[in-house]
């Protein structure tokens, strides 16, 4: 009657011990302001930021890429597979039941056993339920599950990281694109304009009135600006090679027609920094790493204390089928058992320094995460300064540099000057739309970055 009490009162303790230290999320600000001043938004972006810049063409990619990217389904696996682990870890803290059985025949040997009254066959059969219980009176089994826990929801954060960074993949790539289109636009019209230069200067060449320089300057221009486009085209293949690859299909069944983008940009504004860390999964990621080592100290605290276990076993044995099922062939089996560190050599103890150091470096890496976070903001920010000062620089030499190509061409006309300063105006104006172009793409890649780096507003939907 004693030892059912005890045994009871073992299954019904609570493991109110729990060893280790209990988690805290150690306290981190990013401060009130950002270095690169700027005004700060209370409203967060939207999941699907990627729709401010008003491009369908964008949105459908994007879409695309989430549902079929190879990288992004590995991931979504590993997240599957961390919350099944985590039911491992959470059926440790039950009694687990198991059901066996068995029949057997055995026979002895006739030149053994010589009399004739032994039964030299024997037959037995059994079945039974099999009960066993860890009563975890130190947390060991709890501390185990809150650091899979914490593992399963690092995986998810780090889910949602990459699905931030697959959407700012594909708008940048995308943008690449369209501001290849762009450049391919500005080189087309200049192709043209210089066919038209060329068969002007051809033209007066053949009727004697030039010597024929300025028609071959004109010829270089003209195969100039084809291997300029040469260039672009194959820079624009590359992108939307890799576009395709995102998108999880094959290249050679992949298509983005050429385009342009639309000429406003979205305004997107940070938040305070705090929030911004709050929003972004890796820091989401690092804080549930830093949780799962913090789990795993206490876990390696409860190798110094007792381990305790509880046996019981159930069910019938019989050497007949015939009484199998009979009152008397009960069988009944209660036991418990403890088993204590006592010699380990400072096994135990080594462990507990490797979960402690485990823990340091989590701490380090979740500090240098918070860290990288803020730069990404700072870096998105002083590139959408330092890129909208070029734009508008580059808007008034674009004005200059046509006026001066006007000039110079009408005092060619009138024969003040050589072709050569023709040629080295016309030159300037390409050179400067190029530039316009590669800026606009690179202004859209510099807002996508800043939404990724704000934590693009991700709910983990």
């Amino acid at each position: 009657m004693k030892f059912r009490f005890y045994l009871t009162a073992l299954v019904l303790l609570p493991a109110s011990c729990m060893l280790g230290p209990d988690f805290k999320l150690p306290p981190a600000t990013g401060g009130t302001k950002w270095k690169e001043g700027t005004a700060v938004s209370d409203s967060r972006l939207p999941d699907q930021w990627w729709k401010l810049f008003g491009d369908a063409k964008l949105d459908r990619l994007v879409g695309r890429s989430l549902a079929a990217n190879n990288d992004l389904a590995a991931t979504k696996a590993r997240v599957d597979m961390a919350r099944a682990l985590v039911g491992v870890d959470q059926a440790r803290l039950f009694p687990t039941l198991d059901l066996s059985g068995g029949a057997d025949i055995a026979r002895s040997s006739g030149n053994v056993y010589r009399n004739p009254g032994i039964n030299l066959e024997r037959k037995s059969f059994r079945g039974s339920f099999n009960l066993a219980y860890d009563p975890d009176l130190w947390g060991r089994n709890k501390r185990l599950l809150e650091s899979s826990t914490a593992q399963a929801a690092a995986t998810q954060a780090v889910y949602d990281s990459q699905r931030l960074g697959l959407a700012t993949e594909v708008a940048r790539q995308y943008f690449v694109l369209r501001g290849l289109d762009e450049q391919d636009a500005v080189l087309r019209d200049t192709l043209a304009s210089r066919q038209e230069a060329l068969d002007i200067q051809k033209t007066k060449t053949d009727a004697g009135l030039t010597d024929g320089l300025a028609t071959s300057s004109a010829r270089t221009e003209l195969e100039l600006a084809r291997n300029d486009l040469a260039l672009v085209e194959r820079q624009r293949g590359s992108a939307e090679h890799a576009l395709a690859v995102l998108c999880g299909t094959r290249p050679a069944d992949f298509d983005v027609p050429v385009a342009t983008t639309p000429r406003t940009l979205p305004k997107i504004r940070p938040g305070l920094p705090a929030a911004v860390l709050f929003r972004r999964p890796d820091v989401r990621a690092a804080a549930q790493q830093l949780r799962s080592a913090n789990a795993l100290i206490g876990v390696a605290e409860t190798a110094f204390y007792p381990n305790f276990n509880l046996l019981g076993g159930a069910g019938l044995e019989s050497l007949s089928t015939s009484n199998f099922l009979d009152w008397e062939s009960r069988i009944l089996s209660l036991g418990a058992g403890v088993a204590m560190p006592l010699l380990d050599h400072g096994a135990n103890q080594s462990r507990l320094d490797a979960a402690r150091s485990g823990y340091d470096e989590a701490l380090a890496n979740y500090r240098q995460t918070l860290l990288i976070a803020l730069r990404e903001v700072e870096d998105a920010l002083v590139d959408l300064q330092g890129l909208a000062k070029s734009r508008s620089a580059l808007d008034a030499a674009l004005a200059s540099a046509r006026e001066t190509r006007q000039l110079t061409q009408e005092r060619y006309n009138e024969g003040l000057t050589s072709y050569l300063d023709v040629v080295n105006a016309d030159r300037t104006v390409l050179q400067i739309r190029l530039s316009i172009a590669v800026i606009d793409a690179q202004q859209r890649i510099s807002l996508a970055a800043l939404a990724k780096a704000l934590g693009g507003g991700w709910s983990g939907k």
